[in-house]
């Protein structure tokens, strides 16, 4: 009797927990910091994806184990949402309502069939052809627009590459220049005979140097004498 009790208590604190879906999703639209991608409308009773292709790159795997948006939409028609607008992301659910938290617990996933023991299938939800093609072309829309999100941010990349290297080859085309402007004036020099060895202070580094040598010589001489003169 002890374990039955048990067993009924899990039960019970089960089905009051809401399901980790839903209550991953109500986090990430509660949560002020991604207002500017994902957040309540107006009332309170429907919420929107701004931006699908940021939604799905930097939030979804934050708190799930994919960044797949048309996964998370699947999902959330499992759960009984309803995309609300044509014209962008916006979902409702009676049961999911901003600071209404304790009602995901009464949100139940769909069924599509039954147990062994009753075989008799549940009436499938009906949905019109046109609202299937809608909700279809919506997901592909999602789609191409985040795979167009993904091929301008690396084009953008690709470009700045190609400015930085570019501007690398100018610089390196123009010190290559120098280097044989340099290299072609001092070979004219040499058939000239013009000198064009380095200059300090005007006067070459070898007429520097000969001075240098003949004002040693001059000491030297003079330290000759003097010492001549003492003896």
């Amino acid at each position: 009797m002890v374990e039955i009790t048990k067993t009924e208590e899990e039960s019970d604190k089960r089905k009051l927990s809401p399901p980790p879906f839903l209550l991953k999703t109500y986090m990430l639209v509660e949560d002020p910091s991604t207002n500017d991608v994902v957040s309540w409308n107006c009332d309170g009773t429907t919420f929107v994806v701004l931006q699908p292709v940021e939604f799905a790159r930097d939030l979804l795997p934050t708190l799930f184990k994919h960044n797949n948006f048309s996964s998370f939409v699947r999902q959330l028609n499992t759960y009984g949402f309803r995309k609300v607008a044509t014209s962008q992301w916006e979902f409702c659910n009676d049961r999911f309502r901003k600071g209404e938290k304790e009602l995901l617990c009464k949100i139940k996933r769909k069924k599509t069939w039954v147990t062994k023991q009753q075989p008799t299938i549940i009436a499938p939800i009906k949905v019109t052809p046109q609202d299937s093609d809608e909700e279809q072309r919506s997901l592909m829309s999602a789609s191409s627009s985040s795979s167009y999100a993904v091929l301008m941010d690396e084009n953008k990349r690709l470009k700045k590459e190609n400015g930085v290297l570019s501007s690398e080859l100018t610089t390196m085309k123009r010190k290559c220049k120098e280097l044989l402007d340099l290299v072609a004036k001092y070979s004219c020099a040499n058939e000239e005979g013009v000198d064009e060895r380095p200059m300090l202070f005007k006067l070459r580094l070898e007429e520097v140097r000969v001075e240098r040598e003949l004002k040693i010589i001059e000491e030297r001489g003079d330290m000759s004498g003097s010492t001549s003169i003492f003896l």
